[in-house]
């Protein structure tokens, strides 16, 4: 028995431990030792186990001081290290020493039988073992989706059927089992991981559990399919808890914290820091909580998300339906702030889910979905859209670069360059055309030319409570109202109509054999209702639309970054192109610069790659001006940090290929302008940060204290231009 004490209190394996512990009868303890059993360490309860152990191995239960049977030293089964066989030992006489003073070994003895407790009968040896019960705790009575971490950046989820998971930050969210939507995106097990984008500058995404067809298994089938798909995922403690907590018909969702080279170069920013993430805390903090913090998560309410009305999902059940069989034109209108980029990535996303891509066209310069601002392009889609419109940018199948925000005073080249790059459709896939907010006045009459030239066979017009009336857009009132530059059926005649411009926006017969006929037979109108959550109103809206302007250009030089995840180089340390003076003609769109001060006005500048017909071989020095804005294609866009006067050279920084940029010979710069932020972020430079200054003379010509920016009050009144007060 001596032996025994000495292996006991060494504890010469795992498994042996385990055998003895499972092994033990249930020993009593006193009110104090039950009390105090709560708030011992780790250290004092391995102490007391082996000191029940070691008095129960000497024959008696602790506390009872009554001998204990033969079936305990049989189910502990610990081996003696002097080799004796079962059923022998020694007789112990005294109580085994301190751990300093080990007691020797001796030779074993013949172990005398106990006599066995008359009240306890051994338990036959082939009863098997009773399962470890998995005690996880209860849900909460008003939380139904059971939340939990597995560390290393991922949680795991267990969504009940056609309910909604609305969070706030990025993950990378796959389907382990059931089927989920995401914005109208069906993701299925088994498919790639999508990464997910809840950002706090719209409205917060939703994790929805899909309906799917009942499996014909039984309960104990599904379960065990379910624990073979987790297998390669989690642990088996975790499988264990996935398996308490499901349901029928329930899908097993795995969250996982995003990393990306796009994201962390534009959390860098100030500007841009609080997109993704926020770190205040709400009032009162749960498991969930903080479960969901590891991952840079958090639930939202209800409210916070986006829901359709009855209008937007019949409309979105008719477009996903006419579009599998054909390849209609959808063009999207309505007020600023109506819905209409939202109402267009969920159909998107609906059509992605039966159809191998989607073209679209964009005719809003002001708030571009896959470019920077101020372009008008054709794309064609073939990956979801999941999340805002500066985390998806898109290599464009052919683009101008308008160089404006709005086309105000500038109607006759703004549908000239639409007609440009809509000449490019081939209607091979439905196309989802998304025009501007502006639909009063000119902005109204300037919609009607474009639905009479892009002839689409659905118009969306979407309307919101907040928002202006419009007249309801239908076949009869496009046929019957004249436009800006359109003559209706009846070719009434109006006032502000030039007569010298006459149908020369009707395409030629060239164009019409090349492109899709031009003839408006008519269309069909479906208003959609939306209420969608919007922060933005009449007197913040110019302050939002410069937030997003400035993420989508940070959006597009993200492209400069590495696509593994390191460390990040500013941008003042990327080396830039050199460009000589006489290789690119220069052109400046939105204001009449003196030739002089073009250099000016171009350095520090964003600009735009554009590819003309002209040749620019024959010129010797430069720079090369334009005496017009050309309608040409841009391929990319850069920022000149730079030009080196002696060795005649621009230089810019661009995530465009170098195999693209030998067809560049034309730079456009529009107003446009490169975020301050980063201008103002330069880490690593010592001195004054290059093109700010503290010492700006108000006293100049033209000088103010908010240089740059301007109100736009009416589009009948014009710009309002702000003037210092003296």
């Amino acid at each position: 028995m001596a032996d025994s004490e000495v292996l006991l209190r060494r504890v010469p394996s795992r498994s042996s431990w385990q055998r003895a512990r499972k092994a033990r009868s249930h020993l009593l303890l006193s009110r104090r030792g039950r009390r105090r059993f709560g708030v011992l360490t780790r250290g004092e309860l391995r102490r007391l186990r082996r000191r029940l152990l070691r008095a129960q191995a000497l024959g008696g239960d602790w506390k009872l001081g009554v001998t204990a049977g033969t079936h305990v030293a049989e189910k502990c089964k610990v081996r003696s290290r002097s080799g004796s066989t079962p059923g022998t030992g020694s007789t112990p006489s005294n109580l085994p020493s301190p751990r300093s003073q080990p007691t020797p070994r001796r030779q074993p003895t013949p172990r005398r039988q106990p006599t066995p407790r008359p009240q306890s009968t051994p338990r036959p040896q082939s009863t098997p073992r009773p399962q470890r019960a998995h005690n996880f705790p209860p849900l909460p009575t008003n939380v139904t989706q059971a939340v939990r971490d597995l560390g290393s950046g991922r949680v795991l989820l267990v969504l009940p059927a056609e309910e909604d998971f609305i969070f706030s930050g990025i993950c990378r969210v796959t389907c382990i089992y059931g089927q989920l939507q995401v914005f109208g995106h069906i993701i299925k097990q088994g498919q790639p991981a999508q990464d997910v984008f809840s950002a706090y500058t719209h409205s917060f995404l939703s994790i929805r559990a899909m309906l799917y067809p009942e499996p014909e298994k039984s309960e104990k089938e599904v379960r065990k399919e379910i624990r073979a798909l987790l297998k390669p995922h989690m642990k088996l403690d975790d499988r264990h808890w996935v398996i308490h907590y499901f349901c029928p018909l329930a899908s097993v969702v795995l969250l996982e914290q995003l990393k990306s080279p796009a994201v962390d170069f534009m959390s860098s920013y100030k500007c841009a820091s609080y997109v993704f993430r926020q770190e205040h805390y709400p009032v009162r903090v749960n498991a969930e909580f903080i479960t969901l913090k590891t991952i840079g998560l958090r639930r939202q309410r209800k409210r916070a998300g986006i829901f359709l009305s009855d209008s937007a999902h019949c409309a979105l059940e008719e477009l996903v339906s006419v579009s599998c069989d054909g390849c209609p034109v959808i063009l999207l209108c309505g007020a600023c702030d109506a819905g209409k980029s939202t109402f267009c990535r969920i159909l998107i996303n609906q059509l992605l889910n039966s159809l191998p891509g989607v073209d679209y066209l964009e005719c809003d310069p002001g708030q571009t979905e896959f470019t920077p601002p101020g372009c008008i392009a054709l794309l064609n889609i073939t990956e979801p859209l999941l999340g805002p419109p500066y985390t998806h940018p898109r290599k464009p199948q052919r683009m101008v670069y308008y160089g404006k925000m709005t086309c105000q005073n500038d109607y006759e080249n703004y549908i000239e360059i639409v007609k440009y790059v809509f000449r490019d459709y081939k209607r091979e896939s439905p196309l989802i055309i998304n025009t501007m907010g502006w639909v009063k006045d000119d902005g109204l009459l300037l919609l009607v030319d474009l639905i009479r030239l892009l002839s689409p066979n659905y118009v969306i017009q979407l309307y919101s409570p907040r928002g202006p009336t419009m007249p309801s857009l239908t076949s009869e009132y496009v046929e019957l109202t004249d436009g800006l530059y359109t003559k209706s059926k009846i070719r009434k005649r109006r006032g502000f109509e030039i007569e010298e411009f006459g149908d020369s926006l009707d395409f030629t017969e060239e164009e019409k054999d090349s492109g899709p006929v031009p003839v408006f037979p008519g269309h069909k109108l479906m208003l959609v209702y939306t209420e969608f959550p919007c922060s933005k109103n009449e007197k913040n809206r110019a302050k939002y639309n410069k937030i997003f302007r400035d993420l989508a250009v940070l959006g597009y030089l993200s492209q400069l970054m590495p696509p593994v995840p390191g460390q990040l180089s500013p941008l003042h340390s990327l080396t830039p192109y050199q460009v000589p003076f006489n290789a690119v003609a220069v052109r400046i769109t939105h204001a009449d610069v003196a030739p002089a001060h073009i250099l000016y006005a171009i350095n520090a500048s964003w600009v735009g790659l554009c590819r003309i017909l002209e040749d620019m071989k024959g010129y010797t020095r430069g720079p090369i001006l334009l005496a017009q804005t050309p309608i040409c294609d841009c391929l990319g866009f850069g920022i000149c940090r730079g030009i080196d006067m002696e060795q005649r050279m621009y230089h810019i920084i661009t995530p465009l290929p170098p195999e693209e940029l030998k067809a560049v010979n034309c730079l456009l710069i529009g107003s446009i302008s490169i975020p301050h932020c980063i201008i103002k972020n330069q880490p690593g430079l010592e001195g004054t940060i290059p093109y700010t200054t503290t010492a700006y003379n108000f006293k100049l010509p033209g000088a103010s204290e908010k240089i740059g920016e301007r109100e736009f009050e009416h589009a009948s009144e014009g710009y309002r231009f702000y003037r210092r007060k003296k």
